[in-house]
């Protein structure tokens, strides 16, 4: 039963693969392409003197009114072909003299300019390389160090599944490709490597793959009909409106089936997080009573599964409000009623990105109980157990 399901969705993932595999043209953006590098360098010193900012550029601490004060810092080239060389720009309004202290490591842009004129340099960033590169070494430790080997099986299949995203989906979406179809068929193919990756072949990963791929179903179909009815246009913030205008696709289906794409995606760790964990449950449950009818069985499994849905459920909700805290912030100086806040453009698709997601999660959950009671109950008893309840029963007796 599970092959004959799993081999067509196998075959489908294969074949959409195939088709919307990017050609490898660059999309027609209209952006111009300028000569430039980004060579990393350390700061030298930084002060504060006048400028010709804007007004967002000004600051209340300048000794004359209506000052612009600027933060200038000179940058030694510690990376590049300009290695070795000093650098002076204007870092942003939000970066103060404290903020670059000698040796801070920051990210510069290199403009190289026709022969004849000065090259020109600007500020790009804070160089994160380290502290990031640190914390994803911890991250990986901690991991192998708690789960082993599974653990390790994770972390590659969670490299696979990047890989995914930046060689398949991102290209195909420039290109046009629908976004929809990229959307599923990247999720399935990120699926199946990441899920058999961490747990192996076996029924219960089977099972919990069944469950993921019936949860991502509903998760699209409700996210169809939201974006329909509620009109979520998908040009919503000002990035989504600038990324329409740089590929050409203003409004109408392109920018809907993005956001589809994205509820997609963004559903598939929590799904493949509460599969696992049912099959998983519904699996030891047989074990510890062999004799438990089905019933019994997917009664005792969806009492863990409700307490799931109920962390999972607050837990999707939590996220999208952490990443939405400064909008939140805004609102609140702002004094916006609260009804007209959430039908906003913005609001509304993450309140139906939330809600569309929950649903598909709180479903996934009784599916994905009900396929692994019946492949659990299908199998034979294991003999210990055949052979431990007749002792267990003499001795009651």
């Amino acid at each position: 039963m599970l092959t004959a399901v799993l081999l067509p969705l196998l075959a489908a993932t294969g074949a959409g693969l195939v088709l919307l595999w990017p050609t490898g043209t660059p999309p027609q953006t209209g952006v111009v392409a300028t000569d430039a590098t980004y060579p990393v360098g350390r700061v030298i010193a930084a002060t504060t003197e006048s400028c010709a900012g804007e007004n967002e550029d000004r600051r209340p601490d300048g000794d004359i009114p209506d000052t612009v004060a600027c933060t200038l810092v000179t940058v030694r080239v510690t990376g590049g072909d300009s290695a070795g060389q000093e650098a002076r720009v204007w870092a942003p309004a939000t970066v103060r003299v404290d903020d670059v202290p000698p040796g801070t490591a920051v990210v510069l842009v290199q403009y190289r300019a026709p022969d004849g004129e000065p090259e020109g340099w600007a500020w790009f960033d804070y160089s994160r390389t380290v502290p990031l590169g640190a914390l994803t070494v911890a991250f990986a430790l901690m991991v192998t160090a708690v789960a082993g080997l599974r653990g390790i099986r994770a972390l590659v299949g969670l490299a696979v599944a990047g890989l995914v995203i930046a060689v398949f989906m991102l290209p195909a979406l420039l290109e046009g490709k629908d976004a929809l179809a990229v959307g599923l068929v990247g999720s399935s193919a990120i699926m199946f490597v990441v899920l058999y990756m961490a747990h192996g072949f076996s029924k219960r990963s089977t099972t919990a793959l069944l469950g993921t791929f019936a949860g991502l179903a509903m998760t699209v179909v409700l996210g169809v009909v939201a974006a329909r009815t509620a009109h979520l246009t998908g040009i919503s913030t000002e990035e989504n409106y600038r990324l329409a205008m740089l590929t050409g696709r203003l409004g109408g289906d392109a920018l809907r089936g993005l956001f589809l794409a994205g509820v997609t995606l963004a559903g598939l760790g929590v799904l493949n997080d509460v599969t696992v964990t049912q099959a998983s449950a519904v699996w030891e449950l047989r074990d510890a009573d062999p004799t438990a009818s089905r019933r019994r069985l997917f009664s005792q499994a969806m009492r863990i599964g409700r307490d799931h849905i109920a962390s999972a459920v607050y837990t999707i909700a939590f996220a999208y409000a952490g990443a939405a805290l400064p909008v939140l912030l805004l609102l609140e100086v702002y004094k916006s009623p609260l009804y007209q806040t959430i039908s906003s453009g913005e609001f509304a698709e993450e309140i139906a990105r939330t809600l569309v997601g929950s649903i598909g999660l709180v479903l996934a959950i009784p599916l994905t109980t009900l396929i692994a009671v019946m492949v659990a109950t299908a199998e034979p008893v294991r003999r210990r157990h055949a052979a431990a309840v007749p002792r267990a029963h003499a001795h009651a007796h």
